[in-house]
């Protein structure tokens, strides 16, 4: 017989026009936030080589920063959401901000990769995950007609951030070292990040009055389900095709002979792809179906990473940074919808915050991998390979995770 599975408790679903209007400003505060939080987290990508230089780290060490700061967001990440669901997405997003910017002073005043490696792999992980999976958890249960498109305009902050706030950084590194970039950025955390922070509240459905109970599933029948297992692996095997471009293909561009700018830049085209498949499709999702839309967009992240496997210069990578990040923003704009569909509002930030840490592994090993396979072969085409077979894993997971229960 399949697996009974847990339901979220039904809730009459209002006319487009219904949802509050006040929804969508905590859909543009997300935003915001999300924009502030990752541009600060791949910006790595501009300071790799002033790392490289100033403490004479191999590419395997240095991306090790990368690879800890999303272990520690990704593995934190059900922390956040359970500390947002008990004091509300306000406090902790804001208390976030707030490690971002300490993380980034104290990274301005590292002297070795070890220092580096606490400030901006650590305690800026640790921020990350205090606002990440709070801010997004926030923006679902405002919604239901409209909720794919709102998480995706929401979590195309990520996008934004990807694309803007690593060429920022490059051009203050040129001005200021970057120690003096790293202060530049912590002022803009504590400008732009707490700004949005504070315009975040919970729906009036999601709020906890005495005596109430919220719908949805309880956080433990939620995990112990078959559909979140599915969801899991699917994110833990598709980390490595999300996460390895970011630290290591503005790398793979200079060793082609590319500018360092236009090396640069390409994180910035990952961000212009993220940002159409998170405003595309989510919009599409809505129409069609989002378990189909994951499917389709994981399918599409494992056969991007053929043609990086193949690239023979500029062109062909801008041409797959973009393939890419349609399909990677398209994967993560459609998660936190999904789980509000499948499992209710009453632990969503919670459950978010828990599948996320699937992807905990793969996000450190990935890339770590990737410069050691790099250091020992001076190719990274093996990873990459593995990327695409992790990816048609991860396609399956998902297929699975979206059928309907009696199906599976």
């Amino acid at each position: 017989m399949p697996e009974a599975e847990p339901a979220a408790a039904a809730a009459p679903v209002p006319a487009a026009g219904d949802e509050p209007r006040y929804g969508w400003v905590v859909v543009w505060a997300c935003f915001a936030a999300l924009a502030v939080i990752f541009g600060i987290a791949y910006s790595f990508a501009a300071f790799f080589e002033s790392f490289a230089a100033e403490f004479g780290a191999a590419r395997a060490d240095v991306s090790l920063v990368f690879g800890v700061t999303g272990l520690v967001y990704f593995a934190l990440g059900a922390f956040g959401g359970m500390l947002a669901d008990r004091f509300g997405p306000r406090r902790v997003t804001s208390a976030g901000m707030l490690c971002i910017v300490a993380a980034l002073v104290a990274g301005s005043r590292s002297s070795s990769m070890a220092q580096v490696t606490l400030a901006y792999g650590v305690v800026l992980g640790l921020g990350v995950a205090l606002v990440y999976t709070p801010s997004i958890g926030c923006v679902q249960p405002w919604f239901t007609r409209r909720r794919g498109l709102a998480a995706g305009i929401a979590s195309a902050g990520i996008g934004a951030g990807t694309l803007l706030v690593p060429l920022a950084a490059t051009a203050a590194i040129a001005q200021w070292h970057w120690r003096g970039a790293m202060l530049a950025l912590a002022a803009f955390v504590a400008a732009v990040g707490l700004a949005s922070t504070l315009l975040l509240r919970p729906a009036p459905t999601a709020r906890r009055v005495a005596g109430a109970v919220v719908p949805g599933v309880p956080l433990g029948p939620a995990l112990a389900s078959a559909r979140f297992r599915w969801l899991y692996v699917m994110c833990l095997a598709g980390a490595p095709s999300m996460f390895v471009p970011f630290a290591h293909l503005s790398a793979s561009a200079r060793d082609l002979g590319i500018a360092e700018a236009q090396a640069v830049g390409l994180v910035g085209l990952i961000g212009i792809g993220s940002l159409c498949g998170r405003f595309g499709v989510g919009w599409l999702a809505d129409h069609l179906g989002r378990g189909p839309a994951l499917v389709a967009v994981m399918a599409s992240l494992g056969a991007s990473m053929l043609l990086w496997l193949v690239a023979p210069g500029y062109a062909t990578l801008a041409v797959f940074a973009l393939w890419m990040g349609l399909s990677y923003g398209g994967s993560v704009s459609l998660m936190p919808a999904l789980c509000m569909d499948f499992f209710g509002a009453r632990a969503v930030s919670s459950i978010i915050g828990t599948l996320y840490s699937g992807a905990a592994l793969g996000n450190l090993a990935g890339p770590w991998l990737a410069g050691r396979v790099f250091d020992a072969s001076g190719s990274y085409a093996p990873v990459i390979a593995a990327c695409a077979a992790l990816s048609a894993l991860a396609t399956y997971a998902a297929r699975r995770a979206t059928m309907p229960a009696d199906a599976r």
